[in-house]
């Protein structure tokens, strides 16, 4: 089974993570095309407090296109989420690996675009880890 994500710790508050990570991605071709404020959310729909976390959702535009007209129903994994959480004085930060999308949907067409995307974006994580 392939590794789910790239998972990296930073010495890091929140808020910089969040800067290094959105900067890294840039550096491989990625931007953040959404972003959702798990904290934010959970205190409007349910009124609890929760940890600074956030869902970002990355793309490639370039290696999305490949992907999607090489498998349409690959859609329903992009785009690429990196999440990004406060734990203790550390910030995680952990990156789906692309190669599970080719173990979903079965279409060797998507194993180069996959293989790309795992490069550039295990690339980002070790890029955070400097």
């Amino acid at each position: 089974m392939t590794e789910l994500g790239f998972q990296t710790r930073l010495p890091l508050a929140y808020e910089a993570a969040i800067e290094k990570v959105t900067a890294a991605l840039k550096e491989e071709g990625f931007g953040v095309l959404t972003s959702i404020d798990v904290k934010e959310t959970m205190k409007k729909k349910l009124d609890v407090d929760f940890q600074k976390y956030a869902i970002l959702g990355a793309c490639n535009p370039p290696l999305a296109h490949r992907a999607l007209s090489s498998a349409p129903e690959v859609g329903l994994l992009l785009p690429c989420n990196v999440i990004v959480y406060e734990d203790g004085p550390e910030t995680v930060v952990n990156i789906l690996n692309p190669l599970t999308m080719v173990e979903f949907i079965q279409n060797s067409a998507l194993e180069p675009v996959a293989a790309e995307a795992h490069q550039r974006l295990k690339r980002v994580s070790e890029a955070l880890q400097k």
